[in-house]
């Protein structure tokens, strides 16, 4: 295995160059198409021949250090696709400087620009081939990477259970080992070996391509003789700890001065930078659909007025970030009531206290209009978990695991667990599932891709009574 990937990792620097050469050839004649019909010169052919004979070692080496000739049976096409990006911005910016210091204004920018464009096309279009041409040998049992597993546990069965269900990956585990489980057992067609002291004497019959500690919580403290076993094997070893359980979330890892520390949770918003995008965007959003969406919202408000006694605006007290509490705004969609009326519980289908008017802007969405202004106002953002009632906090806070994380981001009109159809009367757990997701995937494009999803599926639903 460790022979073909070497074979592999040389044949995707020969095809990379040939891409590379391609759209270069390509820029070229595009190049002399143009200049032959406005009349202008273009330099000697022999200049443009030199710089290919540099541009493609140089971007072979830029690739390398986006780490594109690194093994990638689990990297995603978009990660690829983002270091190709990376790695022709890079290197096209590095080409233009590189111009501009030694003063060469006659070499064609449409070139550089066509090879640019046509290099990270190509190079995608390549590299996914020779993906789905591997995915398939691994599925059919070629090119596999050998793995053996040192401690039975939950974490060990996870493991296995993920590799079982994507044989498009490649991984193979030879065994288990494990000191409390007797050998011979078997999961999802993997035996248990032995114990793990059997280790080093496993290894002179066996030779896996990588070691994976998967000892349960309760034999952490073999974990250094285990490691060291492990290091004098000269096999590459990785540690998959057991503490789903525990920290069923993304954690990651800082280094303070030599001491490794594991934060449970990465939340990108806790980011000033991040913050302060996702914010600027609220702030434009939120005026621009108070704009677009102002007749919609004069008509709602005379609709109301006209129909039934009360205010047009309804404010109730929600948990927001930080667990502060903050008012929320809605256009008024229920007879007029008491605020311990309102504390009785959920809307519910056919609620006598809706109105006529209310059931139609409940079920469109068009009540929570007014939320624009929390925006505005900082209590809210455009996307986010949804707020709930103080009373409901207290409730799911001892009911549901990991309920409170929710209010380390603002609150949103809209989120991710909405556009999936958690609305309502829905399940809370799979609600925090999502925004568990949201908060800890965060990114603008995900918001954008929210926000475009309550466009064309959010705004009408059938769990709004």
């Amino acid at each position: 295995m460790k022979e073909n990937e070497k074979i592999f990792n040389r044949l995707q620097v020969v095809l990379d160059a040939v891409v590379m050469i391609v759209s270069y050839l390509f820029g070229w004649y595009v190049m002399i198409m143009s200049t032959r019909q406005s009349g202008i010169g273009v330099l000697p052919p022999e200049i443009y021949v030199m710089a290919l004979v540099a541009i493609v070692p140089f971007f072979l080496l830029l690739y390398y250090a986006f780490n594109l000739y690194e093994p990638n049976r689990l990297e995603g096409r978009r990660r690829e696709g983002g270091n190709i990006i990376k790695a022709n911005a890079v290197g096209g910016l590095a080409l233009m400087a590189v111009l501009f210091m030694l003063r060469l204004m006659d070499v064609s920018r449409m070139l550089l620009t066509v090879f640019l464009a046509l290099n990270v096309t190509l190079t995608v279009v390549e590299r996914n081939v020779v993906r789905l041409i591997l995915m398939r040998a691994r599925t059919m049992g070629r090119n596999q990477h050998y793995i053996l597993l040192v401690g039975y546990s939950h974490a060990a069965e996870q493991y296995i259970d993920r590799i079982v269900a994507n044989p498009q990956w490649g991984y193979r585990v030879l065994g288990i080992l494990s000191d409390d489980t007797l050998a011979g057992t078997l999961y999802k067609g993997v035996e248990v070996l032995g114990p793990i002291g059997s280790l080093n004497s496993l290894l002179t019959y066996h030779t896996p391509d990588e070691i994976a500690i998967t000892v349960g919580l309760n034999e952490y403290y073999k974990l250094e003789r285990i490691v060291s076993m492990c290091e004098k094997s000269g096999v590459h070893t990785k540690f998959i700890p057991d503490y789903s359980n525990i920290i069923p979330t993304k954690p990651y890892t800082e280094d303070i001065l030599g001491l490794p520390v594991i934060n449970i949770r990465h939340v990108p918003l806790s980011n000033a930078f991040n913050a302060t995008m996702k914010r600027f965007v609220d702030i434009v959003g939120s005026v621009f659909c108070l704009i677009l969406f102002s007749p919609v919202m004069l008509l709602t408000a005379a609709a109301i007025k006209a129909t039934s006694k009360g205010p047009l605006i309804f404010s109730q007290e929600r948990v927001g970030l930080h667990n502060k509490p903050f008012r929320m705004y809605k256009f008024r969609s229920m007879e007029q009531q008491t605020e311990e009326d309102e504390k009785k519980g959920w809307t519910t289908r056919n609620d006598p206290r809706v109105t006529g008017v209310g059931k139609f802007i409940r079920r469109t969405s068009i009540d929570e209009m007014p939320q624009f202004f929390n925006v505005l106002k900082g209590d809210m953002s455009l996307v986010g978990p949804r707020p709930e009632r103080p009373q409901y906090v207290e409730k799911f806070r001892e009911e549901i695991p990991r309920y409170m994380v929710k209010h380390q981001v603002r609150p949103g009109m809209t989120g991710w667990a909405q556009v999936h159809g958690y609305r309502g009367n829905t399940s809370i757990r799979k609600r925090i599932d999502y925004d568990l997701y949201y908060i800890e995937n965060w990114t603008l494009s995900l918001d954008f891709k929210i926000l475009l999803m309550t466009v064309f599926k959010g705004f009408v639903n059938k769990n709004a009574y």
